[in-house]
C-alpha cells in the first residue's frame, strides 16, 4: 500500500573525516535540503554514535518523518544499527535507505578532496532519494524451526562451542571426520605464552564431550549434504564403521596380535601403529578402530587374529556405513586448519633430508607422550643444536601470501622449551617478529634472556654436509652479512591453510570463501563469526589462522550467536523475498520451472511462494510473462526509481555506467575494493540488487533510457551465474540490438569473493570501451522511451 505522507529525513555522516576529507558534504547538504518532501537534512561527524542516533530518533518523532536516508559507510557495517534506530522511533525499519558513500566513493576516489567524488556521492544519494519515495513498510515472517545445532569439526573450537551450547540446553550434533575429537591441539605439548600443558587444557573438555547428554558425538563421520533453509536445515551425514563395537573394554589384546604395522599419523609418521588402534591415549571416543584399507584386501579379510583374541566379541567385520539424517536450526563451521606441505619448499630439503622436519613434528618430539618420550633425537642421536625457520612458505606470493600469524609465537614457545628445559641451542631465523597478544612480547624477552639467538633474514638454502649435519645459509637483513651455520636439526614453521574438504563442503551449502580460502565472515569487526548465510556461523581457524585463545573466543562467540538465532522455537525470515501479484497471475507455471528451491506452487490457478523456502535469488521475476512476480524491498518500481536518481544531472559528454551487483557476495567484493583503497573510474555507479537473476530486458532498457551509456552486471554466487545470468545474457544482448544498442555496451562477469580485485580491472577496461563508443545518442534513448511508453 502506498504511503502518501512521504516526509523524508536525510542524514550525512562525516565518518570522522573518512568521508568528509574527500567529499564536500556541505555542498551536498545545501542541495539535498531543497529537494521536494525533504523535511530535514543533517550532517554529523559520527552518525553511528549514540548522540547522533538519539538525534535521529528525536527528529523522526518531532518532525513526523516517515522515511530516512542515511549516507555513510557500507550497510554491512551499520544497516542493523539504523534499522534499530527506526524501531526505537516507532518507524518501520524498512522505511530506511542506506547509501554507501565511503567504500564506494570517498575511499575509492580519495584521499584528497575530490569534486568528482562529491558529484558521485550526490548521484548515489539522489538514487536513494528517488527509491525512498517507493518504499513500503514490511514485517518479518516467522515459522517453527529446529533448536538442534550442528557443529562441523571437533577441535578446540568445535568442542568449546558444543559445551557452551549444551550448557544452554541446546541439543548439539558434533561431527568430526577423524576417529577422535581433539584436532590439531591434541598434538601440542604446551601452549603459549604461559607454557601450560596443552593436554591438561584439552583432555578434560574432550572427556566432558564424551559424557555430555546434550552432545551427540559423531566421530569418524562426514557431512555429505546440507539442504533446507535457516532454522530448518536438513543434513545428511555418513558415519563410517569402526568395526569395533561398544562392548570393547580397551584391553589391548587385539593390538598385541595384529601383524600389520604402518606409520602413525598422530605422531607425524615418526612412530608406528597397528591396523587396529586407538588414535592417541586421550582419544574420545576411547575405542579402537580398524583401518579397513589395511585389514581388507578387496572384500577379503586379510586375517582375523584380532577377532580371535577379543574375548568380549567386540569386533564386527560386518559393520556397515550408516547414513544419518539430521534436522537442525543452525550450523557452526569449526573445520580447523592444516599445515602447508613443506615438500613444496624445495630449497629447504624437506622430504630429502631426514633431519629437516616441520614444527608439528618438533611438537611431537618434545612431547613426553611423543615417539621419543620428550627426548629430541634424530636417527638415534641426541640433538644439540636446532634452527627454526619462520615464514617457511608464508608471506610468499609463490606459496602462501598471508602471514600465518601464530608461527612466531609457537616457535618461541618451542625454543624456550628446547633451550631452557632441554639445554638445546636454538637459533630462530625470522622475517619480522609478530608478538601482538597478551604476554606474547614477554615470552619473546624470556627467549632472549634464555639465550635463544634471533637472526632477521630468510634462509636461502639448506644442504647436508659430510658430517650428516645441516648447513643453513642466510643473509642477515639487519647487518647485510651472509652467514652459514651448522645444525643437527632444522624445523620449518609452515603456514596454516584451510582444512582439506572445506572448499567442497562450502560449495555444497553455497558458503562464500575469502581470497585466502578460509570462510568469509559477514563483517570482520561487527559480525566476525557470522558467515554470509543466515544461520551458519564459523569460528577459529575455519576463518583464518588463529591461536588457541582467539579460537576459544571465536567459539564462544559463535555459540552465543547461534543460541541467539535460535532463542525461541520460532525462526524469523526477512520479508525481502519474491511475491506474487495475484491479480496479474494466470497460473502459467513458468516460474515453477525456474525456481531452484521449489518454493513456488500453483494453488487455485495462482502461483504461491513459500517465503521460508524462497532463497531470494529472484530468478522467477524476469521470466514471468505477465510481470506478476516482484521482489519486496527491491521492487521494479524501486529499482527504476533508483536508476532514475543515480543517472540524473548527467552532462552531455559525460559517460556514466551502471554496475548491477548482487547484494550478498558481489557487494562484499565492492566493499573490499574500498577497504583496499583500489581506485576505479568515477563513471561507475553501483546499484545493489538481490542477485543478477532479477535482471530482465526491462531493467536494462530503463537504465539506458535514463542516461546509462554502459551496463555491467556482476554476480558473486556461482549457482546464479551458472543457472541463470550467464544464459540470459545472450538473449538480452540480442534484444538490445533491436533497439540499436550495441551488444558491447553491456557486460556480464562472474566475480567470486576470492578474486574481488578482478572487478576493479573490469571497471577500468569496460569504462575505456564505453568512452571509445561515447555517450549513447539521445535518439536511441527516445526510441526506448517510446517503446516503453507504448506498453
Amino acid at each position: 500500500m502506498e504511503n502518501k505522507l512521504q516526509r523524508i529525513g536525510i542524514f550525512l555522516c562525516e565518518c570522522g573525516g573518512n568521508i568528509s576529507d574527500v567529499i564536500n558534504l556541505s555542498t551536498i547538504h545545501d542541495q539535498i535540503k531543497n529537494w521536494d518532501k525533504v523535511i530535514v537534512a543533517e550532517q554529523n561527524k559520527y552518525l553511528c554514535s549514540q548522540p547522533a542516533q538519539e538525534m535521529i530518533i528525536k527528529t523522526i518523532k518531532e518532525k513526523n518523518v516517515d522515511r530516512i536516508i542515511v549516507a555513510c559507510c557500507t550497510p554491512r557495517m551499520h544497516l542493523t544499527t539504523f534499522k534499530n534506530v527506526l524501531d526505537f522511533a516507532g518507524l518501520n525499519q524498512y522505511m530506511l535507505e542506506f547509501v554507501n558513500i565511503r567504500e564506494h566513493c570517498s575511499w575509492i576516489h580519495g584521499p584528497q578532496a575530490s569534486i568528482i567524488a562529491t558529484k558521485k556521492a550526490l548521484n548515489l544519494i539522489r538514487g536513494s532519494y528517488e527509491r525512498s519515495l517507493e518504499l513500503e513498510p514490511l514485517e518479518t515472517i516467522s515459522e517453527k524451526g529446529s533448536r538442534d545445532i550442528l557443529i562441523i569439526g571437533g577441535g578446540i573450537a568445535g568442542i568449546t562451542s558444543a559445551l557452551q551450547l549444551s550448557n544452554l540446553d541446546f541439543k548439539v550434533h558434533l561431527v568430526e571426520k577423524n576417529p577422535s575429537i581433539g584436532g590439531n591441539m591434541s598434538k601440542l605439548t604446551k601452549v603459549f605464552p604461559t607454557l601450560d600443558c596443552a593436554q591438561c587444557i584439552l583432555a578434560p573438555k574432550m572427556a566432558e564431550i564424551g559424557r555430555n547428554l546434550n552432545v551427540n558425538l559423531l566421530a569418524y563421520s562426514e557431512v555429505l549434504d546440507i539442504t533446507g533453509r535457516p532454522g530448518n536445515f536438513n543434513v545428511k551425514i555418513l558415519k563410517k564403521p569402526r568395526y569395533v563395537i561398544k562392548e570393547c573394554t580397551s584391553c589391548n589384546d587385539c593390538v598385541d596380535v595384529c601383524p600389520v604395522i604402518v606409520p602413525n599419523e598422530f605422531e607425524e609418521g615418526m612412530a608406528v601403529r597397528h591396523a587396529i588402534y586407538v588414535p592417541f591415549p586421550q582419544a574420545v571416543p576411547a575405542t579402537y578402530i580398524i583401518d579397513r584399507d589395511l585389514c581388507f584386501k578387496s572384500d577379503t579379510l586379510a586375517c582375523d587374529k584380532c577377532f580371535q583374541a577379543c574375548t568380549r566379541q567386540a569386533i564386527n567385520f560386518e559393520q556397515q556405513p550408516e547414513i544419518i539424517d539430521l534436522h537442525v536450526g543452525a550450523i557452526i563451521m569449526a573445520t580447523g586448519y592444516e599445515l602447508y606441505d613443506a615438500k613444496r619448499l624445495t630449497n629447504y630439503g624437506y622430504g630429502i633430508y631426514d633431519n629437516v622436519i616441520s614444527m608439528m613434528e618438533l611438537e611431537r618430539l618434545t612431547s613426553a607422550s611423543g615417539p621419543t618420550e620428550g627426548n629430541v633425537t634424530m636417527t638415534g642421536n641426541n640433538v644439540k643444536k636446532i634452527a627454526i625457520l619462520l615464514c617457511a612458505g608464508s608471506r610468499d606470493k609463490n606459496h602462501v601470501p598471508y602471514c600465518s600469524r601464530i608461527c612466531c609465537m609457537y616457535a618461541m614457545k618451542q625454543a624456550y622449551v628446547l633451550k631452557k628445559m632441554l639445554s638445546i641451542d636454538v637459533h630462530i631465523y625470522y622475517t619480522d617478529i609478530r608478538a601482538t597478544g597478551k604476554g606474547y612480547e614477554e615470552l619473546y624477552w624470556r627467549n632472549q634472556e634464555a639465550g635463544v639467538i634471533f637472526t632477521r633474514g630468510k634462509v636461502a638454502d639448506i644442504w647436508k654436509n659430510k658430517n650428516n649435519r645441516l648447513n643453513v645459509i642466510v643473509e642477515d637483513t639487519l647487518t647485510g652479512n651472509v652467514s652459514e651455520e651448522e645444525y643437527d636439526l632444522v624445523a620449518l614453521a609452515t603456514p596454516m591453510i584451510p582444512s582439506s574438504g572445506l572448499k567442497d563442503l562450502a560449495s555444497k551449502i553455497k558458503l562464500s570463501l575469502g581470497e585466502d580460502g578460509f570462510i568469509q565472515e559477514r563483517h570482520p569487526k561487527l559480525d566476525p563469526v557470522d558467515s554470509l548465510i543466515t544461520g551458519i556461523f564459523a569460528c577459529g581457524c575455519a576463518l583464518s589462522p588463529k591461536d588457541v585463545r582467539d579460537t576459544v573466543s571465536d567459539a564462544l562467540a559463535a555459540a552465543a550467536k547461534a543460541s541467539l538465532f535460535l532463542k525461541s522455537e520460532y525462526i524469523t525470515t526477512s520479508p525481502e523475498k519474491a511475491f506474487v501479484k495475484a491479480e496479474l497471475c494466470d497460473g502459467c507455471g513458468i516460474c515453477l520451472q525456474t525456481c531452484p528451491s521449489n518454493a513456488i506452487t500453483i494453488l487455485e490457478g495462482k502461483a504461491t511462494i513459500d517465503l521460508f523456502m524462497c532463497t531470494g535469488c529472484s530468478a522467477c521475476i524476469p521470466v514471468c510473462p505477465q510481470e506478476s512476480i516482484d521482489f519486496k524491498n527491491s521492487t521494479t518500481k524501486q529499482l527504476i526509481a533508483q536508476l532514475r536518481g543515480v543517472l540524473m544531472d548527467k552532462e552531455d559528454n559525460e559517460v556514466r555506467i551502471i554496475a548491477f551487483v548482487d547484494k550478498n557476495v558481489g557487494y562484499t567484493g565492492m566493499d573490499f575494493l574500498g577497504l583496499a583503497r583500489i581506485d576505479y573510474p568515477e563513471n561507475i555507479r553501483i546499484v545493489s540488487i538481490p542477485s543478477t537473476a532479477i535482471l530482465g530486458l526491462k531493467h536494462l532498457l530503463y537504465a539506458f533510457m535514463f542516461g546509462a551509456d554502459g551496463i555491467l552486471m556482476i554476480e558473486g554466487q556461482q549457482d546464479i551465474d551458472e543457472e541463470f545470468t550467464r544464459k540470459r545474457m545472450l538473449e538480452m544482448s540480442h534484444s538490445l540490438a533491436e533497439f540499436g544498442i550495441k551488444r558491447m555496451r553491456i557486460r556480464y562477469s562472474y566475480v567470486p569473493l576470492p578474486v574481488y580485485k578482478k572487478a576493479a580491472d573490469l571497471f577500468i577496461r569496460f569504462t575505456d570501451r564505453i568512452k571509445k563508443f561515447g555517450p549513447l545518442p539521445y535518439e536511441k534513448r527516445d526510441v526506448i522511451k517510446q517503446k516503453i511508453l507504448a506498453k
